[in-house]
């Protein structure tokens, strides 16, 4: 099987956020946000399988930071690991300080998508070999967090787990 790279699936997409994108104390609404990542997520997940892809779950968002009528978003997205048939994608969003152009990061997500064929089956994704500290990281914790998944779900039984047990363990 095909291996990949994180950075074969990078996808960035920058946007402005306008008057119709805002709640009433003019920052972006959360939905418009996660409509964002979504597609920079998806693309990302087709990139590295060069198949249809469709949103499995919404695993973690976390807004940390309001993000001003105006502002400069920036969505980056890469997977972060793929198993069988699914791909794990890590999403960073960043605003831009108007006056200095620095970058902040105000909000990440980590969603998981399923390759698919044309009639909607699970097909199988390329291996993904990741290459920085950053991306071991997040390759490391993917399993765990689908472990965790899968164990909350039912479709796991917790003593299999064995990532998350290694969590708990002590080493005596």
């Amino acid at each position: 099987m095909e291996v990949k790279y994180p950075e074969d699936s990078k996808t960035i997409l920058t946007d402005l956020v306008l008057p119709s994108e805002t709640n009433p104390l003019n920052n972006l609404f959360g939905g418009e946000l996660l409509a964002r990542m979504d597609r920079a997520a998806s693309i990302a997940a087709r990139r590295h399988s060069r198949r249809i892809v469709v949103t499995a779950s919404v695993n973690h968002v976390a807004f940390n930071k309001a993000i001003p009528l105006g502002s400069v978003v920036t969505v980056e997205a890469k997977v972060t690991r793929s198993f069988k048939t699914s791909m794990e994608i890590f999403l960073d969003v960043w605003i831009e300080d108007r006056e200095s152009g620095r970058r902040s990061k105000a909000n990440e997500a980590i969603y998981t998508f399923v390759a698919v064929d044309d009639t909607g089956n699970p097909v199988p994704v390329p291996r993904l070999e990741p290459q920085t500290e950053l991306e071991n990281e997040r390759y490391d914790a993917a399993l765990r967090r689908k472990q965790l998944s899968l164990v909350l779900a039912g479709k796991m039984k917790p003593k299999d787990a064995t990532e998350l047990k290694a969590l708990f363990e002590n080493d005596k």
